[in-house]
């Protein structure tokens, strides 16, 4: 069982964010059903998919490029609160990694909730990578799957987009 190193940090943009939002975040490509952004605050790059039911999830990375965040978001009801913290356990695979959700609300897109992991742990996104399935155990509610179809491409053209951030 592997920990995630917690930090207060997290985002959420969907096809409907603000004015704001498109100019802090630049399309660089699409892959299997992925979408990548520059963070042009950040000089980094996040991934983004929307699933059928309307949830969003997305990858990436934290300003000093050390840490990688998780989120999951749904416009389905939900008891989560922004800033609130809790135990969750995702399974990728065989491997179960255990960490701290940070809760958003409608924090930037309205109607969206849900909440981010951050790790310095590189396994988790190799994990995320080769799995086509997440399932994530929040501490006070049900378990529930992610799809990851299309991550290997995605987060191998993220890389690509950071390493063009830096230069």
């Amino acid at each position: 069982m592997r920990t995630f190193r917690s930090i207060a940090l997290g985002l959420l943009i969907t096809s409907s964010a603000t004015a704001a939002l498109a100019e802090k975040f630049i399309g660089y490509g699409a892959v299997e059903g992925w979408n990548v952004y520059v963070d042009t605050e950040k000089k980094s790059c996040m991934v983004e998919t929307k699933d059928d039911m309307d949830n969003v999830i997305q990858m990436g990375l934290t300003k000093d490029r050390g840490i990688g965040y998780v989120g999951v978001f749904t416009k389905a009801e939900t008891d989560i609160r922004t800033g609130q913290k809790s135990e969750v356990a995702i399974l990728l695979g065989e491997n179960i990694y255990i960490g701290q959700a940070t809760g958003m609300r409608g924090n930037i897109t309205k109607g969206y909730s849900g909440g981010y992991v951050l790790t310095d742990e590189p396994a988790v996104f190799e994990d995320i990578a080769k799995e086509q399935t997440m399932i994530v155990f929040p501490e006070k509610s049900y378990s529930f799957f992610v799809d990851l179809t299309g991550t290997y491409k995605a987060l191998e053209l993220a890389q690509k987009c950071n390493e063009e951030q830096i230069q």
